[in-house]
């Protein structure tokens, strides 16, 4: 009996809590969200079996490297890519630049506005976790949210309060997931049907030649302004310019699939892993989940009420719908930019509009990132 019994504690079942129950039930709403409901499947999927591995009991996936019982595979890679050394961030940035066309912007300026506007939201997260109690470093890793940008929340978080990493990047994640359930209220309370209805002109063509100057130009001015933004913004650049160089199209194919799915698995797998029960039944949990909603909200809100504001000066009108791409989440932000505008009019083609506050916006929020790095590491 008393072998049986120490069978028995030595099984994960023997320690598994009601949260650790939750928390796996979590992980499996991930899941099927991403299975059934085709919701964001690259990140989610792979961060709620993250979930699922980091509440089994005595798995250790998540023992930290040199932990005296048993380093875990997740725990290494956690602590030596992300906690350490921030390695993961920077190259989803370099494989999102090889994806991302500048064009629109490019052939659209104004649009960088919007995207600048629409980082409102992590300025308003960051006074509300002032309010709520949360420390300087904190609060300036939860604003970060409402730029619904993953890859910079994790950054920012991992270098000024790794403690809260998990949570804030899996926020991000999750409201990326939800764009098509929370901005479109937003974006119709914000505008008239006779706004939803305006038909923007078609964009100019952009030479290669701008194609190919545009990230060097935009990588120097902005580093110089900026300097910690350099990891961010200087692989985001490095990647769009193997894309539109078109002389290295294998580095660029690289870049765009094996590479961004090899970091991808890694990095959402140990987010979700970090996600244990005791990491996240906290009061504080709560705060930084509804934090990030708003934040989320009043960054759509203000793209939106932006692009109201420069249509009282612009002879040529800008629907205003596009102003809620401003947020990162590229490109489904501008996704429903599209939908919302062809909803209001059949004619209206406001995708690659969108596209361009949409770049923008992960431009903003790296630039974001870079300023609270400067001001509070």
């Amino acid at each position: 009996m008393e072998l049986l019994v120490k069978v028995l504690r030595n099984t994960g079942l023997y320690h598994l809590t009601w949260q650790n129950g939750v928390m796996i039930a979590v992980g499996g709403l991930f899941i099927w969200l991403a299975i059934r409901k085709k919701m964001e499947p690259y990140e989610l999927l792979p961060i709620g079996i993250g979930i699922i591995l980091g509440n089994l009991p005595l798995a250790r996936l998540m023992n930290p490297p040199g932990d005296i019982q048993q380093s875990g595979i997740l725990g290494v890679i956690f602590h030596y890519t992300l906690y350490y050394h921030n390695l993961l961030p920077p190259l989803i940035f370099l494989c999102l630049g090889a994806m991302t066309d500048f064009g629109p912007l490019i052939a659209n300026p104004k649009t960088l506005l919007l995207g600048a506007a629409a980082q409102m939201g992590i300025y308003a997260a960051f006074w509300g976790a002032i309010l709520l109690g949360f420390d300087i470093r904190e609060a300036a890793s939860i604003g970060i949210i409402g730029g619904a940008d993953g890859p910079t929340t994790i950054y920012t978080s991992a270098q000024l309060a790794p403690h809260i990493l998990g949570i804030t990047a899996v926020c991000a994640y999750t409201y990326m997931a939800l764009v098509p359930f929370i901005q479109p209220p937003i974006m119709r309370a914000l505008t008239t049907l006779k706004e939803r209805q305006i038909v923007m002109r078609q964009l100019r063509p952009v030479s290669k030649t701008e194609r190919i100057v545009f990230p060097v130009f935009a990588a120097i001015v902005i580093i110089l302004l900026v300097p910690l933004s350099a990891p961010l913004i200087g692989m985001f650049m490095v990647g769009n310019l193997l894309r539109e160089s078109g002389v290295v199209p294998r580095l660029a194919d690289v870049a765009q699939n094996a590479l961004m799915n090899a970091v991808t698995i890694f990095l959402m797998l140990a987010i979700g892993a970090w996600m244990s029960a005791e990491n996240v039944f906290h009061i504080r949990t709560l705060k930084i989940m509804g934090l990030g909603f708003a934040a989320f909200a009043v960054g759509t809100a203000g793209g939106i009420l932006f692009a109201k504001f420069l249509n009282l000066f612009l002879k040529e009108k800008i629907n205003p719908l596009i102003g809620s791409a401003g947020v990162s989440a590229v490109p489904m932000a501008a996704r429903i930019s599209q939908h919302l505008g062809q909803q209001a009019n059949p004619k209206n083609f406001l995708l690659m509009h969108a596209m361009g506050p949409n770049v923008a916006g992960v431009i903003g929020s790296a630039v974001a990132a870079g300023i609270f790095l400067s001001i509070l590491r």
